[in-house]
């Protein structure tokens, strides 16, 4: 890659151009970081380390630092230059004030300093600290250590020199507001890998280094092999053609694209513009497909078999089994959306496909075995297509010469206005028909469901129409499917997904919502797909009459209830049902614990007496050998080393062994449990009995007299109770399928859908502790 940058000595305060205003970030933070929910928390992170991947582009760094500590905050440390320090020409403060603090300020307006780079255009970093409780600046530049406190984007001091180094660098440690990020601040360590290990392969002169606290883990990310060696990592099924890599620079655009082909019918394109993802694509990645369009359609037809020459081979035909990554580097991109979701220079198109048409062709010639592997994919994907759309002109005819354009089973509604018509989507005959007796039939359609539709992820098209299930969903939708979609037809803008609340449901439900996925995903996407919850529990004494959706909802009810016999001065029924529910979440988070490790008991020691975690291992080993004597366990044999204590235990019910260390304490379970037993011990109640048996005996007390049924199917319910539980606006609840990641969601499909076993085994058994609700 050629690099057109500024030295150490060029690079000063006055290239660091200003462009104004900082207030409208915490105002209207949605426009800056896309949203303020998971997805807008992690974006932080990526703009602070963008910094540091712009200073690697421009050859000044090649070793970045990223730490989550355990009191939330994110560190970030480079080796680059460090941010100027001199005082800004026009601003009367230090340059890297300005950057923190000004809105557009930054490197990136100079041409001469960053020839392309990421982040939001310069206003990435002085986002990241107006969205922040509190920031940390530090830079290691001109042998001086420079530091500066920030809140919520506020300066709390000027920069100020700490001391001396021999290193440079820059260091951001930040804390999210938690006023801003409502729905959570807590950083997700493998959503942050995945975006770390992209930038690795793009950038394979860099090394990642990131590092966990809270879970006492850390990875190194360095790939030598680049973008061809992210392809054969993404590739998870038989090679059908070797890998390709080439790059390329035509007039200021410089790309790189690596793809290869597998045997599987999915489609993986992951284009990128400077550093950053596209996942809508763009300008880039439609001239990649439309030269690989061309250049396999033109092999073909000048090489391929007398009665092959003649078939069309589309886009999608060549997508079929195609991984492929897309790197361009543009000196100006334009977005379409702050967050980058899309490439919009128009230019880069034609240029693009030109040279990735000519290397492309060049790579067909010298490897006629490769290519006509791939042609041969790309031309049984267009039979495949053909036979599609045969399969649906003969199911319109089909339809046309029937009573009837839609399915037998379809009790339809009598509505034609799509924005207030519902389709069910009900597992098996029997609750099938309790829906249609109880529905509404003016808004309400009801199409039963035999037994688990086909898996349409380990299918192509043409079988999946050969199912009788999926044409009749299809043809009640109306909208057409592949490349005959149209939303406009649609016949029904809330599709609602209503199973068993057993394991056989869970799974149909799954089908569908690969059929969504791989088939619908605009429905999905323009929110029209729901997961009906029908109650797990019905509760009756004497004519009271009540349905609870899960266990928790169902426990806050007998909690209420169960309560009014217990009368504590100082404290009102609302007082002690808060105060209960917050034990019942106490006891949960007990019992995930319980799911994952031995000896319950002690754990819950260790929660309840915090100070024991901070003894000398020594002694801490006394105090858990005191305990466990005290409750009739025996400690059979022990291994203690500097850091950890590993125990064998009799207990009533056999032998148990528990490793403890920081990972046992470190765990999520064991955090949550710690503080919500915290919370409990605010309010200074104390019982003479433990305070899990009160909640038990709250609990029973208000069973008394009660019958309560745990519903397996909806067949059991009659068609008013379905009604009233499940289908009625009034009280229903429906839960809104959304994507949050399309690649997240498309790799969690194909890991649990697809035909290979052992990565799903492998999932299975490193997570078959975490499971909470098993149905055997």
């Amino acid at each position: 890659m050629e690099q057109n940058t500024v030295s150490l000595e060029n690079y000063g305060a006055s290239n660091i151009k200003v462009l104004k205003g900082l207030e409208a970030v915490r105002k209207r933070p949605g426009m800056y970081i896309g949203d303020t929910g998971h997805r807008g928390l992690h974006h932080l992170v990526y703009e602070v380390i963008d910094n540091s991947i712009d200073e690697a582009m421009a050859g000044h760094c090649d070793t970045i630092n990223v730490t989550l500590t355990k009191n939330g905050t994110c560190i970030v440390s480079d080796n680059g230059r460090g941010i100027p320090t001199d005082m800004h020409p026009t601003e009367g403060m230090s340059a890297a004030t300005v950057v923190l603090t000004v809105l557009h300020a930054g490197g990136k307006f100079d041409k001469d300093t960053y020839k392309v780079s990421g982040g939001l255009h310069g206003v990435g970093v002085s986002v990241v600290n107006a969205l922040s409780s509190e920031l940390k600046m530090t830079i290691y530049r001109n042998g001086e250590i420079n530091e500066q406190d920030f809140k919520k984007g506020i300066p709390q001091e000027p920069l100020k020199i700490i001391g001396k180094t021999r290193k440079t660098g820059t260091t951001i440690e930040f804390a999210p507001d938690p006023g801003i990020f409502t729905e959570t601040v807590t950083f997700e360590y493998e959503y942050l890998a995945r975006r770390f290990k992209e930038l690795a392969y793009l950038n394979p002169f860099i090394t990642i280094n990131f590092k966990d606290d809270r879970k006492n883990i850390s990875e190194t990310y360095h790939f030598e092999g680049g973008i061809a060696q992210y392809v054969t990592d993404l590739n998870k099924k038989q090679e059908v053609a070797k890998v390709f890599e080439f790059s390329s620079k035509i007039e200021d655009i410089e790309f790189d694209i690596a793809l290869m082909y597998n045997d599987s019918y999915e489609e993986k394109i992951y284009s990128f513009v400077n550093n950053i993802r596209t996942p809508n694509g763009g300008t880039h990645e439609a001239g990649f497909r439309a030269a690989l369009t061309r250049a396999i359609s033109n092999y073909n037809t000048q090489n391929g078999a007398a009665k092959e020459k003649d078939i069309k081979i589309s886009g999608e035909d060549t997508g079929e089994g195609l991984i492929a990554i897309v790197s361009a580097r543009v000196p100006e991109p334009q977005f379409e959306g702050q967050t980058k979701g899309k490439l919009g220079n128009t230019y880069v198109r034609p240029l693009v496909q030109k040279q990735t048409y000519e290397l492309l062709s060049k790579f067909f010639e010298e490897n006629p075995i490769e290519a006509k592997a791939i042609v041969a994919k790309s031309l049984m994907a267009a039979r495949g297509r053909e036979a599609a759309k045969k399969a649906r002109e003969l199911t319109r005819r089909k339809d046309s010469m029937s009573v009837g354009t839609l399915p037998g089973k379809l009790a339809d509604c009598q509505s034609k206005d799509a924005s207030i018509c519902e389709l069910y989507l009900v597992e098996g005959d029997s609750a099938g028909g309790s829906a249609k007796m109880g529905r509404d039939r003016v808004f309400q359609a009801i199409l039963p469901l035999k037994g688990k539709i086909l898996n349409v992820e380990k299918s192509r098209l043409d079988k999946i129409l050969k199912s009788d299930e999926i044409k009749n969903m299809i043809t009640a939708m109306g909208c057409g499917v592949g490349d005959e979609y149209n939303e406009d037809k649609l016949r029904y803008h809330k599709i609602i997904i209503m199973t068993d609340a057993d394991v056989d449901g869970s799974h149909i439900q799954t089908l569908l919502l690969t059929f969504f996925f791989r088939y619908f995903r605009d429905i999905i996407e323009k929110g029209y797909l729901y997961l009906a919850q029908p109650p797990l529990y019905r509760y009756k004494k004497g004519k009271k009459e009540i349905y609870f959706k899960d266990d928790r909802a169902m426990n806050d009810f007998l909690i209420d209830n169960g309560i009014e016999s217990l009368e504590i001065e100082g404290f009102g029924h609302n007082d002690l049902v808060s105060y209960f529910r917050m034990v019942d979440h106490y006891r949960s988070s007990l019992e995930a614990l319980e799911r994952r490790y031995a000896l319950i008991g002690l754990i819950r020691h260790f929660i309840e007496n915090p100070d024991l975690i901070g003894l000398d291992i020594k002694e801490m080993y006394k105090k858990i050998e005191h305990f466990l004597n005290e409750i009739g366990n025996n400690i059979l044999t022990k291994n203690i080393t500097e850091d950890s204590i590993h125990i064998y235990v009799q207990t009533k019910g056999g032998m148990e062994e528990l490793l403890i260390n920081d990972e046992l304490f470190g765990t999520p379970h064991f955090a949550e449990a710690s503080y919500i037993y915290e919370k409990i011990q605010e309010w200074n109640i104390d019982f003479e009995d433990d305070v899990l048996n009160v909640l038990n005996n709250i609990i029973e007390n208000a069973k008394k007299g009660a019958y309560i049924q745990r519903y397996k199917g909806l067949g059991e319910m009659n068609p008013e109770q379905l009604w009233e539980t499940t289908m009625t606006p009034e009280n229903r609840v429906l839960l809104q399928v959304n994507i949050e990641d399309v690649e997240l969601a498309g790799d969690a499909f194909t890991l649990f859908m697809g035909d290979e076993v052992e990565p799903r085994r492998n999932y299975i058994q490193t997570h078959a502790k975490d499971v909470k609700h098993l149905d055997v």
